[in-house]
């Protein structure tokens, strides 16, 4: 008998580190493989179509939309992002895990329409330490930087939608804790958001506003 592999959604606001994570989590295990969105946002020149993204204009993007072929899409810094319903099952159905990386409007919209999906949401060890890591990308000027973080409060306030919260300080311990959870180890119950809102208030208070969680 085939077994079918498992879908998870790991979100985090811009900073958060996810993509480095995921890639490294996928690197070491072959039975893990990450969801190749469409995309309308401009490739850059590190970037291969087909490898971080499926690079589309708006046009295309929007036609697919129109057939229904997108499980959960959304609009983010004025560009489009979105994950085929086709390309999920296939990957699902070889027996592979499955992770997509997208933002909590998405994993909403995943949690209705694959309800038995698991979600792990990626939280940093400070403010300073986000505004530090979007600095250090070298990418954005100040005022765009400065509306990332204005975004990554708008994020990290849908903590509390996911099942697994996992905080990323030291690189290694966050992969591993993501490695527990996915491979479905017994003790990736400590990593439950029941289990780590309490562990983790005063940092929860620090990153989300009591007013906005």
């Amino acid at each position: 008998m085939k077994y079918k592999g498992h879908l998870y959604v790991v979100a985090a606001p811009s900073g958060g580190g996810k993509t480095s994570l995921v890639k490294a989590l996928v690197d070491a295990n072959e039975n893990i493989k990450v969801a190749v969105s469409h995309t309308t946002r401009k490739q850059r020149p590190d970037e291969k179509d087909g490898i971080n993204y499926h690079f589309v204009d708006r046009a295309g993007f929007e036609a697919m939309i129109s057939k229904g072929e997108f499980l959960e899409y959304a609009e983010v810094f004025g560009n489009l992002y979105g994950t085929s319903m086709a390309a999920i099952n296939q990957s699902l159905d070889s027996g592979c895990h499955l992770i997509l990386e997208i933002d909590w409007q998405g994993a909403a919209q995943i949690r209705q329409r694959m309800p038995a999906s698991r979600s792990i949401f990626i939280l940093p060890p400070s403010l300073e330490t986000l505004r530090e890591r979007l600095v250090g990308r070298g990418q954005d000027d100040e005022a765009t930087i400065a509306h990332r973080m204005d975004l990554a409060f708008s994020e990290m306030s849908h903590f509390h939608e996911f099942d697994y919260l996992v905080v990323n300080d030291d690189f290694d311990v966050a992969l591993g804790e993501i490695h527990v959870i996915v491979v479905k180890d017994p003790s990736s119950e400590k990593y439950q958001l029941k289990v780590q809102v309490p562990r983790l208030a005063s940092l929860i208070a620090e990153l989300v506003p009591a007013d906005r969680q």
